[in-house]
């Protein structure tokens, strides 16, 4: 299993480049920034100093969306850097969630979704393809190399990961979520006449490690807020008719809204109807030999990659914590 480390792009820069430097010395191998760019610094302008901070990081957002930019400026974006630091990115996406709804704007459709995808990584490989009616090829590409990994939760997203995506992102630690949803990607791939070992299944998820649960929820609550504007999206679709496991539904029966100023924070009280049960689920908490029971857990679901979010206030104990024991131990 490969680790990865996710951050938000807070100023002043230089920290998130020194936390993702720091997080190589780890052990780390991915570095990942959310992409909201109204909420957050641009990071693309800071991808460029952390793959110059570090040696062999691969980087990228943790996600990116279709309608922020115009897709041969992402595509050209990753190509830069890649040219530059010699194909040490990945290209994680989704519909959209902050970035779109702080803007006033719907997250991508999946159709738009799978059509950005595929003419991100033509363009970003060197190959032409047509964007918006008209066929275009970046030409300084040479040898490019861009994997996408798509976010989602929901049947039909799910289906379309296994049919054309290079990597899985699951937003959630817990186990029986992530046996559904990669069980559910593996059997697109086949179907589709892929092979599904070839897929990259990362789970991403905010950990802390420490004794004292009680702090450390209340510093996670904020992912199953974060989690649960995802999931309304899936109720508004699918009902509660069973389509999408319970175990992803049931608690946010009492979501009554949420306030993006607050997207991503320890203390954001949009989260106050995320139950204990549901941080415990959603997260890793507890000692250094909880994290690494739940790690292999995982692992053995076929989770190769883990990502981990550090936002909550002792960000560099657990990074450290990971680097000195959890890592090796899985």
């Amino acid at each position: 299993m490969d680790f990865g480390v996710v951050l938000q792009t807070d100023p002043p820069a230089r920290d998130v480049v020194e936390g993702l430097r720091a997080a190589e010395d780890c052990g780390f191998r991915y570095g990942w920034t959310f992409d909201s760019c109204v909420l957050w610094q641009e990071p693309f302008v800071i991808y460029s100093q952390v793959l110059s901070a570090t040696r062999d990081l691969v980087i990228g957002p943790m996600v990116t969306n279709p309608s922020t930019r115009d897709w041969s400026v992402t595509a050209s974006l990753f190509a830069t850097l890649n040219d530059m630091f010699g194909n040490r990115t990945v290209c994680g996406i989704g519909r959209g969630d902050s970035a779109r709804r702080v803007i006033g704007q719907k997250p991508a459709s999946l159709a738009t979704l799978g059509s950005a995808m595929h003419v991100i990584k033509e363009l970003a490989e060197g190959r032409e393809v047509e964007h918006h009616g008209t066929p275009v090829q970046i030409p300084w590409v040479r040898n490019g190399k861009l994997e996408m990994w798509m976010a989602a939760y929901g049947p039909r997203a799910l289906k379309m990961v296994g049919e054309q995506a290079d990597g899985f992102i699951l937003q959630t630690a817990d186990p029986d979520i992530a046996r559904w949803t990669i069980g559910s990607v593996r059997e697109a791939a086949a179907a589709a006449g892929r092979d599904p070992s070839a897929i990259t299944m990362c789970v991403a998820a905010p950990a802390y490690v420490g004794t004292d649960l009680a702090h450390q929820r209340d510093q996670l609550r904020w992912f199953g807020g974060m989690v649960g504007n995802h999931v309304a999206d899936l109720v508004a679709r699918y009902g509660d008719s069973g389509v999408v496991p319970k175990a992803l539904t049931d608690y946010i029966k009492d979501r009554e809204g949420y306030d993006y100023a607050h997207h991503g924070k320890a203390g954001n009280r949009s989260t106050d109807f995320v139950p204990d049960a549901i941080v415990d689920r959603f997260c890793l908490v507890g000692p250094e030999s909880a994290h690494v029971e739940r790690l292999q857990e995982l692992k053995e679901i076929g989770v190769d990659n883990f990502a981990l979010y550090l936002m909550h206030d002792e960000k560099d104990k657990t990074r450290d914590a990971y680097g000195s024991s959890i890592i090796s131990a899985v």
